[in-house]
């Protein structure tokens, strides 16, 4: 498939997914297609989350949250739950081939002043980058890039 589209999904896609949606985006490059999506869109994107990859050179401020039902008539390839609620709602999609399950903690929960808050995103987002990056390594290796 040319260009595999990979939809990373959680449930109010306005943290976790964007998080994995940058930290993919940026560690594949070019040849895939990563997009996130929700089950109960927030219909924002967590400016702690924006700030958060800021820190780590990855712009997502122009990311929009979207509901899951946007991919459905969409050939996904893989489909990456970031949270148990959208795991046990994810819907097949036309030509998934792979479903990976990947939980984090979500920070939009986090509670305490505003930087409290920030260490929780930030933790999350290293949590992430580690597991994604790992995934992303895997899969350049599998098509062969370097």
């Amino acid at each position: 498939m040319k260009n595999p589209l990979i939809l990373v999904l959680c449930t109010g896609n306005s943290c976790r997914s964007h998080l994995a949606e940058g930290i993919l985006k940026a560690a594949l490059g070019s040849g895939y297609r990563v997009a996130s999506a929700g089950s109960k869109p927030a219909g924002y994107v967590h400016p702690l989350a924006i700030r958060a990859m800021q820190e780590i050179g990855i712009d997502i401020s122009a990311h929009n949250s979207k509901h899951l039902d946007e991919f459905l008539s969409q050939n996904v390839e893989t489909v990456i739950t970031v949270c148990g609620n959208a795991d046990q709602v994810c819907p097949m999609f036309p030509g998934q081939v792979n479903r990976y399950h990947f939980p984090f903690d979500d920070p939009a929960h986090a509670q305490g002043s505003e930087e409290e808050q920030f260490t929780v995103f930030r933790r999350v987002r290293d949590e992430i980058r580690a597991v994604f990056g790992a995934y992303a390594a895997g899969r350049k290796d599998q098509a062969g890039i370097k």
